[in-house]
Formats: structure tokens, sequence, C-alpha cells
């Protein structure tokens, strides 16, 4: 399983203070069945907990994601910020996601190594 965050993510994440490890956790309860929602086209939601706290008031993630190959963090907000993806969120969602899984070994790597995609070391 490999486990990728884009720039913005992890711009995000930084500043959030979510961790590596807290990415990890989220994609190995995600390999268990463990979704907040599942948008089709290997898009999903996910809740974070935040450092101290618990997951219902924490961060939301969203995923593109294929059980046991990949998983790419996409976009990340805070509940109290935002309820739900609006439906012209979700049709772009969708869209990156599509992108995002298309990529071949070599185009990751090449992604990787720009800058563009960060591999969370598992």
């Amino acid at each position: 399983m490999r486990i990728f965050k884009n720039k913005w993510f992890n711009r995000y994440a930084r500043k959030q203070r979510i961790s590596d490890a807290d990415l990890i956790t989220a994609v190995s309860e995600m390999e268990n069945g463990l979704v907040d929602a599942n948008y089709g086209g290997n898009l999903f939601k996910k809740r974070i907990a935040k450092q101290g706290e618990g997951k219902s008031g924490g961060h939301r993630a969203i995923i593109a994601y294929v059980i046991k190959d990949k998983a790419f963090f996409m976009y990340g907000f805070e509940k109290s910020a935002k309820g739900n993806l609006e439906d012209d969120e979700l049709v772009a969602y969708k869209e990156f996601a599509k992108d995002y899984l298309a990529l071949s070994d070599t185009d990751i790597s090449k992604a990787v190594s720009s800058g563009k995609l960060i591999e969370v070391e598992v």
C-alpha cells in the first residue's frame, strides 16, 4: 500500500499538526472498511482526530483510494469550518481522483521528485 499527499494537503497537515502516522492510521481504518463517506469513483471522506481530541470535531480528508493499492490525500478541512463538499466540489474531486489513480509508477516518481506529491513512509 502506497500513501501520498499532494502539496496542498501537506501544507494543511503541517499547519494542523496531522502526522504521517495519523494518515497511516486513517488508511488502515479504510482498509478495514471504516470510511465516513464513499462518493463513488474511488473518492472517499475520512475523519481524522485532532491532536488530543476525538474524531467527531476533528479533521475531514478527501482521499482518492484503491483498496490495498494507493491512497492520495487531496484535501482537508475542519468539521467546524465546513460540513460537506458542495456538488461542484464533488464533481471536481472525482475528476482529480480519476487523474491521480491513473498515474503510472513512472508518473508518480516524477511527481514525487518534483515535489507535487509527497510519499508517506509506511
